[in-house]
């Protein structure tokens, strides 16, 4: 089957859904809108509006390509119902019949737990997909669910093509991996990729998976469209927000480090070897809430004495800062010496405070900044004028006992399925065995005794990284693409030289897995993004640059391991590229 995708999240390019049905052969369009932040987004909107709860821009983009799905066969499968996956599907309902469309349409429910914990403004259980595949069987056309995990689109899809059964386990967790390298979009052809300079990707085509019978697959994306299918590009998205080498998930448990990729032709990467293990009998379950009132103020420090004038600054705003729950102050020396433009002269002081009580942090606190304008340190300017205290959300995640979770299909006709949890054998499967470190022999290593020449370098000059948030948690994907790097890695990147290269993860709890099919390692950091996207608790609150800060830091290298020449970048075209379609 073709299975292809259009979205990697709400706001993703409006015009992707078009251009997937219209580059070439689909089976199955899906796309993914759902987040940590996208759930506390629509959970404001459904208190604004209890029919609401949805992601508005799927049913736009389905006013310009429902019509052409129906006419080419493409099924489509979206969790863009969110907090209200009834009141979308009713909504498609109602565009078909106004365009004069005859689908069926179906939808998958029973996720959301409201109401939950005190304060929870949602609560929503990860399921697989197994409602998408009951839909499907009933002959639906389009099939929106709320929270199911992300690959549950591609692997419910897979189960329905193929009819497999519940305990096909191997077959599943290919699906699973072919899922996840689909969720995030153009993340999986050359999207945010570290090594983008050696590809055109001003504008990456989505991608699409050809899934055989037996769970493995070939990553592709439709002929003519920007950006890049490697090992590479496919070896980042595997490692994106990832934690350990057991990819859990309510259908299967996907065994990451069992995953072998081989090139199969331009733009053309061939995933086998998953191995895959039953479920665990809970599943996760992802809860938000408003967590306070924030505010921030970036102060503008320029030219000389800079850690004096932060130091007066804060001293200025200490007796105001007091009553504060929370206040934050982070000093970035964007500055450099004797710069030729006043910005690249200039260092950015940045306050952010939290409170529970909006009036401890509105306009009060940032007019006493702006107050100092005439009485603080010399060139005294701010990024912006004095605002109102914002709301802040915070993400947390927990578990439930699966058979605990009405996951409900509700078919075309209306009738309603409920699925029971996937059967759990009565002896577990053996496991696959545990990853070996690499073997270090001549050719991966100087002989023993023998001093290596080494260079002083940006990690980045061997290695491609790619980072993420799962809640308040951070994971760095790091790979390399030979054998003797992949030795040095292994031995170099220990968890104490990764703290050491990054110093903000000094303090918090850090685990090192080992993928050796993919020559990489994955760093889990707990607790680095506080309570969550939402609370902007650090410059960075998603982590998406953590691997790129990593990649910057400099270390020893063996002399053989780095390119003597850099990659030129892309060359330009000759004739100007489209104007890339901007996301809403």
């Amino acid at each position: 089957m073709r299975i292809g995708n259009a979205s990697g999240f709400y706001g993703d390019r409006a015009g992707a859904l078009r251009e997937m049905l219209t580059g070439g052969p689909l089976d199955v369009l899906t796309g993914d809108y759902l987040a940590e932040l996208t759930m506390l987004i629509l959970g404001r909107d459904r208190l604004k509006d209890p029919a609401t709860g949805y992601a508005k821009t799927f049913l736009r983009q389905l006013e310009d390509g429902l019509a052409l799905a129906h006419e080419r066969g493409v099924r489509i499968v979206a969790n863009a119902g969110g907090l209200n996956p009834a009141a979308l599907a009713d909504a498609v309902r109602a565009l078909a019949a106004g365009a004069g469309i005859p689908v069926r349409v179906a939808h998958v429910e029973g996720d959301d737990l409201m109401p939950y914990a005190q304060g929870a403004l949602t609560a929503n259980a990860y399921l697989g997909g197994a409602g998408i595949t009951a839909c499907l069987r009933a002959g639906a056309d389009v099939v929106v669910t709320g929270r199911v995990t992300d690959a549950a689109l591609v692997s419910g899809a897979a189960a329905w093509w193929f009819d497999w059964a519940p305990d096909a386990h191997d077959r599943l967790a290919g699906a699973v991996v072919a899922g996840h390298v689909l969720e995030c979009g153009t993340q999986a052809t050359g999207g945010n990729y570290s090594f983008f300079t050696r590809h055109d990707v001003r504008h990456p085509g989505f991608p699409l998976a050809e899934i055989a019978e037996d769970g493995s697959s070939v990553i592709t994306k439709h002929p003519g469209t920007g950006g890049a299918v490697t090992p590479g590009t496919v070896t980042a998205q595997l490692l994106y927000e990832t934690q350990g080498v057991r990819y859990l998930g309510p259908d299967v448990t996907a065994r990451l480090d069992t995953v072998r990729l081989a090139e199969d032709g331009p733009d053309r990467v061939r995933v086998t070897g998953v191995l895959g293990e039953p479920p665990p009998p809970t599943l996760k379950v992802g809860v938000t809430r408003i967590g306070g009132w924030r505010n921030e103020v970036v102060f503008v420090l320029t030219g000389l004495d800079i850690e004096a004038k932060a130091a007066l600054v804060r001293t200025q705003l200490a007796d105001s800062l007091e009553a504060v729950a929370c206040a934050q102050w982070t000093l970035s020396r964007t500055d450099h010496e004797d710069a030729a433009t006043e910005e690249t002269a200039s260092a950015l002081l940045r306050l952010v405070v939290r409170d529970p009580s909006p009036d401890r942090v509105g306009r009060a606190l940032t007019s006493a900044a702006i107050e100092l304008a005439l009485a603080s340190y010399p060139g005294f300017h701010v990024t912006a004028p004095p605002g109102p205290a914002q709301p802040y959300g915070v993400f947390a995640s927990s578990t439930v006992p699966a058979d605990t979770v009405p996951h409900t299909a509700v078919l075309p006709d209306g009738a309603r399925v409920h699925l029971r949890p996937p059967p759990r054998p009565d002896a577990p499967r053996e496991p696959a065995p545990e990853p070996r470190p690499p073997r270090e022999g001549t050719a991966d290593r100087a002989p023993a005794g023998a001093p290596e020449d080494t260079v002083r370098a940006p990690l980045g000059a061997v290695a491609g990284a790619r980072s993420g948030d799962k809640g308040g948690d951070a994971n760095v994907g790091v790979w390399v693409e030979s054998a003797p790097a992949w030795a040095w890695l292994h031995r170099t990147l220990t968890v104490d030289a990764f703290r050491s290269l990054l110093p903000e993860t000094r303090d918090l709890p850090v685990v090192r897995h080992e993928l050796p099919h993919l020559r990489a390692l994955n760093f889990t950091v707990t607790g680095i993004l506080g309570d969550g996207v939402a609370s902007g608790h650090r410059f960075d609150p998603q982590a998406k640059a953590l691997g790129e800060w990593l990649r910057a830091r400099h270390l020893d290298i063996p002399a053989h391991l780095v390119p003597a020449h850099p990659v030129p970048p892309h060359p330009a075209p000759t004739h100007p590229a489209p104007d890339p379609e901007v996301g809403t």
